[in-house]
């Protein structure tokens, strides 16, 4: 007859040697403990890190049965990467029925996230040279500019006229509204308002532009009656 009793002693024993770090009793009636599971530490250099807590709990005729098995805290793992493990504990918990198993399990949990880490660089690596390839296109695509044809090229000029026009016209409105009308230079130029009338009231008379006015003595012209200018005239003749 099994001892089961004393063979899930000398198990937990054993564990307890080999994962003195990561194995942790919970209970002991019935026996429950957790290992928590990581990838290699070398394996996940361009990924991350990868684990989970795989908690076991003897059934009363462990190993003929297989014990309960949760898989707990996932760490970086999708839902499938989740149930991936979860059918893989129980697959291997079927083909060793029989005999204590747990190492068996947790290595084979270990080898798993192990290939998880190589799927995720991988992945990762695919996304990188993806990304590398549209920028590529985006660069090229800037250098390959427009493929001309008939039809663009007359679409283009027609727009191009047409802007042309508008900023010809836009220009010449501009000028238009800078010039003034006299009337506008009068109303402007308040020197002009009295100009004529300075100009009428000023008793100087004017001999041109430039020119100092004259003004003229009319009293040295009051005798000019008495004077005989035929006689003079005869004399120099």
């Amino acid at each position: 007859m099994t001892d089961y009793e004393e063979e899930q002693r000398n198990e937990i024993e054993a564990l307890e040697s080999i994962y003195p770090d990561i194995f942790q009793i919970l209970e002991t009636e019935p026996h429950c403990f957790k290992l928590s599971v990581a990838a290699e530490i070398s394996s996940y250099e361009e990924c991350e890190p990868l684990g989970v807590d795989l908690q076991f709990t003897y059934v009363p005729t462990y190993p003929d049965a297989p014990p309960e098995m949760d898989v707990l805290s996932p760490q970086n793992l999708t839902e499938d990467d989740v149930t991936s493990i979860q059918d893989l504990l129980q697959q291997q918990a079927e083909e060793n029925l029989g005999m204590v198993m747990v190492f068996t399990l947790v290595s084979a949990v270990q080898d798993r996230l192990s290939e998880l880490v190589e799927e995720k660089k991988k992945q990762a690596e695919e996304e990188r040279e993806r990304k590398l390839r549209e920028e590529e296109e985006k660069e090229k695509k800037k250098f390959e500019g427009t493929r001309v044809t008939i039809e663009t090229f007359l679409a283009w000029k027609a727009k191009f006229d047409q802007e042309t026009a508008e900023k010809s016209k836009s220009k010449k409105d501009e000028d238009n509204s800078k010039k003034l009308t006299g009337k506008q230079l009068f109303e402007r130029d308040t020197s002009l308002n009295d100009s004529d009338a300075r100009f009428l009231d000023n008793e100087d008379i004017t001999l041109g532009a430039g020119e100092e006015s004259v003004e003229v003595d009319e009293s040295l012209f009051q005798d000019m009656a008495d004077l005989d200018l035929d006689e003079e005239l005869d004399l120099e003749d």
